[in-house]
């Protein structure tokens, strides 16, 4: 099972459409998230190490749109608790049937479910451990309140979420500069300027950024006590919080 280089926005299109996790993103998601997400590899590894720190005996540990399961491997092969559950969640069918098909070429012990949902129809229940990388940029912004509302009511008393997030800036000179520098990273991987404008075309509306400060607020406002960025490269940032 090879994974294909991202050439999906190679060519001139008529119209780009909204970007899906579809089959096309399957195919070839690790080469467009590695290529295009910087800090990637080193968020996922470090999402191990906290699951490693924070889980606890006959708890759940959630990775919430999670895509083709690079950190729900990450936490399965770091934790060392007893009786741990793994729950991988994600609504796109083809993402979640490769997804599958990495989960069980791993022989880590650890269980690991996999359900195909929507976030807003999963109950978080007895977590110690819930991660949401790169995935509430992607859920409506009228439902992200609820979403991380839900989460703390079912984590563990000193369990964690990690939410790793595309951000913008409140300062617009930042802002565009941060953008920029995303841009040059991209390339610097082998995007074409075409690439990157059709990508973010299709991406308008679909993936809907906000601040840090935003993003902060919004956790306190659950109940999170701690929260605060451990995280950060350009405009993506990845946060903790505790109960």
């Amino acid at each position: 099972m090879s994974d294909s280089r991202d050439t999906i926005y190679a060519n001139p299109l008529q119209t780009a459409g909204l970007f899906s996790f579809d089959a096309r993103v399957a195919e070839v998601f690790p080469d467009m998230i590695q290529r295009s997400v910087p800090g990637y590899t080193n968020i996922v590894a470090m999402t191990g190490l906290l699951a490693q720190r924070f889980a606890t005996p006959g708890s759940n540990l959630y990775d919430l749109g999670c895509s083709l399961g690079a950190s729900s491997l990450a936490m399965r092969r770091n934790i060392d608790s007893d009786d741990c559950r793994i729950i991988g969640v994600d609504n796109s069918p083809a993402m979640l049937a490769r997804c599958r098909e990495i989960v069980d070429a791993d022989d880590t012990a650890t269980p690991v479910e996999l359900l195909c949902a929507d976030l807003a129809d999963v109950a978080i229940e007895n977590a110690s451990v819930v991660v949401l990388n790169f995935t509430l940029q992607f859920v409506p912004q009228g439902q992200r309140n609820a979403v991380i509302e839900r989460i703390y009511q079912g984590l563990r008393p000193g369990g964690i979420l990690v939410l790793s997030e595309k951000v913008v800036f409140e300062n617009p000179h930042l802002d565009a500069l941060n953008i920029e520098l995303h841009h040059e990273f991209k390339r610097a991987n082998g995007y074409s300027d075409l690439e990157i404008a059709q990508k973010r075309a299709a991406l308008e509306n679909v993936l809907v950024p906000e601040s840090l400060a935003h993003h902060k607020q919004r956790m306190q406002g659950a109940g999170f006590g701690a929260c605060d960025v451990w995280f950060q490269c350009f405009n993506f940032a990845s946060m903790i919080a505790l109960k």
